[in-house]
């Protein structure tokens, strides 16, 4: 009996040990192996970082540099590389810091592509056969074409945000919110821009319709002979202010645009066009292909120049002029982009060029904000984004667009 009862005690402290031992072993935190540590985030000079991927990329814009080096969560600096470590970015590095230089693969296939169209006064069968055979003369080519009609570009607000630097201020903008720069303004007219201001000498377009009391071809009279007297200045790309009688208005030429593309029966034909910087660059496509703004200074063999000259034998019912041109073109890849997702409602992520700027790092919504020409900060300043990327050809406008840095 005293042997059972000795066992019994030997076997219940033997229990409380061995469960004091397992209680110790839950407590105690393990101590950190010598060589598992996750390595943190390191930022080699020389190796670009990788932007998070959207949705849906074009794999010709993300494919990376053929033995270009990958960056991971486990990645290491190169041998004696100074490095630094991030944790999703520091909040003093510059946006543009953390995008990627564009690798030869990425811009291999990358063409120049912009958007043509003829606009309605000039859409007719014999205009639109000259297009056609001066872009394939020059080694344009048309990759696609159609027809939208008034009805469309009215319900859709195609023109409108076709032309939003113009539009924005010639109706949605009041003159105070405008970003006038003033010295300009006083060296033209004679008056500083706040005293004109104050004494209620401003109007935007549509507001100068109703101070006139006209409609948009009423101003659009009042206007041209203001150019013709010499009282208008260009202060940007779209951004233009004019003495019309005793007022200052700006853009007031747009009214009557809008009208010409919304009309009963009108109606632009389109052309989506890629070409080779080797075979055309830029500012010749639009120099020298194209032609400027005013079709009285285009060149002959111009697509403006030519429209001028042969009007009548193109079936136009009056001569062009600066608002209705004949034709418009691109005047970068970055707005080709924004054209073709306006007036083709093709997704930003589905564009060669905007599937090479989000693969570059870039995000969509600061694509988008750029598409309706933002203002940005860049290296060599601040201003309109359209202005900065304007006629540069598509590999020099993709590295432009990295040096934005808000």
């Amino acid at each position: 009996m005293k042997s059972v009862l000795v066992g019994a005690a030997l076997g219940a402290a033997l229990f409380v040990a061995l469960k004091k031992l397992d209680l110790k072993k839950k407590t105690t935190p393990p101590p950190p192996p010598p060589s598992a540590a996750v390595a943190p985030l390191e930022i080699r000079p020389d190796t670009p970082v990788a932007a998070t991927p959207s949705k849906k990329k074009s794999s010709r814009a993300s494919t990376p540099a053929k033995g270009s080096p990958a960056l991971s969560g486990a990645a290491s600096p190169a041998s004696g590389s100074p490095a630094s470590s991030v944790s999703g970015g520091s909040a003093s590095t510059p946006s543009s810091a953390l995008r990627k230089t564009p690798s030869k693969a990425a811009l291999r296939d990358l063409k120049n592509a912009a958007f043509v169209f003829v606009k309605p006064h000039a859409n007719t069968e014999a205009t639109r056969a000259l297009v056609r055979s001066t872009l394939e003369a020059r080694k344009i080519a048309i990759v696609a074409e159609g027809e939208i009609d008034a009805a469309a570009i009215d319900e859709d607000k195609l023109i409108d945000q076709h032309y939003y630097a113009i539009a924005s201020k010639a109706t949605l903008t009041k003159p105070k919110d405008l970003p006038v720069p003033a010295d300009a303004f006083e060296a033209k007219y004679g008056v500083s821009w706040q005293s004109a201001l104050d004494d209620g000498k401003v109007f935007n377009a549509l507001d100068a319709c109703a101070h006139f009391g006209v409609d948009s071809a009423g101003l659009d009279a009042k206007w041209q002979k203001a150019k013709k007297d010499g009282h208008l200045v260009k202060f940007g790309g779209g951004f233009y202010c004019g003495k019309v009688e005793d007022i200052y208005v700006f853009n007031g030429f747009f009214m009557e645009m809008r009208a010409a593309f919304v009309a009963p029966g009108a109606s632009i034909h389109y052309y989506v066009v890629e070409f080779e910087p080797a075979d055309c660059k830029w500012a010749a496509f639009r120099g020298d292909v194209l032609g400027p703004t005013d079709p009285a200074d285009a060149p002959e063999s111009s697509l403006r120049g030519m429209i001028y000259r042969d009007w009548k034998q193109l079936g136009l019912k009056s001569k062009p002029f600066v608002g209705e041109n004949g034709v418009h073109a691109s005047a970068s890849p970055l707005e080709g982009l924004a054209e073709r997702a306006n007036w083709l409602k093709r997704p930003i992520a589905k564009d060669a060029f905007g599937a090479a700027l989000i693969a570059s790092g870039i995000k969509e919504k600061r694509v988008k904000e750029w598409l309706v020409d933002a203002r940005v900060t860049h290296e060599d300043g601040e201003g309109s984004v359209f202005d900065l990327l304007e006629d540069l050809d598509v590999e020099e406008c993709l590295a432009k667009c990295l040096t934005i840095k808000k």
